[in-house]
């Protein structure tokens, strides 16, 4: 039972990160490719568990919050950058995750998803208004993993893989012809810097509300290692169920479609809950982290209890759910948006995150050590690198800069 008090943060953090888009990538990953791309789930797990375990520690380390820590070091401007450039973000793809919310439940019972994208919005603002906002997170959170676990899991059995090509996958590195872009898309969303920043809230929230947790361990690892296995399954599902019959998957709702006809509804049934869980988990997930960043950088207080916290989360909802309804979808001008921000943002928080980690002033003997300074170092180049690539097909590639 203390092992498992200990989670929350780390069970938050998984469910935010396995989004709707993330769900869209790991089943064309497997539709496409097969069993041949599993291993950069491990590689996209591995430096994801280095920096939320690195975000644990300067959660526990000190009373101030990343950003406070950040305007410590580099001044206001730079915390102030930091958490617009967050909201950006967030606000820009949280119309992504209004849809596949309103899409999942749509489909299930063979409705139009704008109610439920209203209802669903509607009634994740009002979880934000419970005296303890991060309990009811914190509970949410849980039970949806343990939702698109069993969903996703049940699918794993009803596919019958092959466990001799699933380790193949896994143990034999590979990069198929094409599978350049997907392999980065997966990595960049799999090795969510925002996500890993946002634990150091997380935990500070948890050590607010009951103080001697702080003396206590604070297992982030779990959730991530969750987070790997969700995808994992899903790449495994897609590569047993689709890619022999060649059957392409632009969405999420395509892999739940094509399980129909060869399993049954209640293989579609099952997915759907499962794509469900993932869009109303990064519904609320995605708009704490706008949301709490925000009013850090504004000076309006970092916890959950804060008021203008609150309603600066609630506004990232309104915004994506507004623009759900309008648009039906994420528009195109609105992904460049967000991924522009991202390019700049994301190797940024990156850097603090490593540099206050690294500053004994601040993390005391909870300051990285030289081996997480060394792998903790190449995520990083991995960060840079992949806004370098990303930038180039943004900026140079894209046909609304030509």
């Amino acid at each position: 039972m203390k092992w498992l008090r200990t989670l929350g943060p780390g069970m938050i953090t998984a469910a935010l990160v396995f989004g709707p888009s993330k769900l869209t990538i790991t089943s064309k990953l497997g539709a496409v490719y097969g069993y041949s791309l599993l291993w950069i789930v491990v590689v996209a797990i591995f430096f994801m568990g280095v920096f939320t375990a690195m975000s644990t520690r300067i959660g526990v380390a000190t009373n101030q919050s990343l950003l406070a820590s950040v305007k410590q070091k580099w001044g206001k401007p730079a915390s102030v950058a930091m958490g617009i450039g967050v909201f950006l973000v967030t606000t820009s793809f949280q119309a992504g995750n209004s849809v596949g919310v309103g899409i999942a439940v749509g489909e299930l019972f063979h409705t139009s998803p704008v109610p439920w994208i209203i209802g669903l919005n509607a009634f994740g603002i009002s979880l934000l208004f419970f005296r303890s906002f991060y309990k009811v997170l914190e509970s949410v959170m849980v039970i949806l993993i343990f939702v698109k676990l069993f969903s996703f899991a049940t699918t794993f059995f009803w596919a019958n893989p092959d466990p001799v090509e699933i380790a193949k996958g896994f143990t034999t590195p590979t990069i198929p012809e094409g599978s350049t872009g997907l392999i980065i898309a997966f990595i960049a969303s799999c090795f969510s810097i925002v996500g890993a920043s946002y634990q150091s809230y997380l935990i500070q929230e948890r050590i607010r509300i009951n103080p001697e947790l702080r003396g206590t361990k604070n297992d982030s690892t779990t959730g991530i290692i969750l987070l790997g296995g969700m995808c994992s399954i899903v790449i495994i599902c897609a590569a047993a169920v689709l890619h022999p019959k060649g059957i392409a998957v632009n969405s999420a709702t395509d892999m739940a479609k094509a399980l129909e006809p060869i399993f049954g509804s209640n293989a579609s049934t099952l997915f759907l809950i499962g794509l469900f869980g993932a869009a109303f988990s990064s519904l609320i997930g995605n708009a704490s982290v706008g949301g709490t960043l925000l009013g850090d950088a504004l000076g309006l207080g970092s916890n959950f209890s804060s008021k203008s916290v609150r309603y600066l989360v609630a506004l990232v909802m309104v915004i994506g759910a507004t623009i759900a309804i309008r648009f039906g979808k994420l528009p195109l001008e609105l992904i460049v948006f967000a991924q522009s921000v991202t390019i700049f943002v994301v190797p940024f928080i990156g850097t603090a995150l490593y540099m206050v980690g690294n500053d004994r002033k601040i993390m005391g003997d909870k300051v990285n050590s030289p081996l997480v300074k060394v792998v903790a170092g190449i995520g990083l180049i991995i960060v840079f690198s992949l806004a370098i690539i990303n930038s180039k097909e943004l900026f140079f590639n894209n046909p609304l800069f030509k």
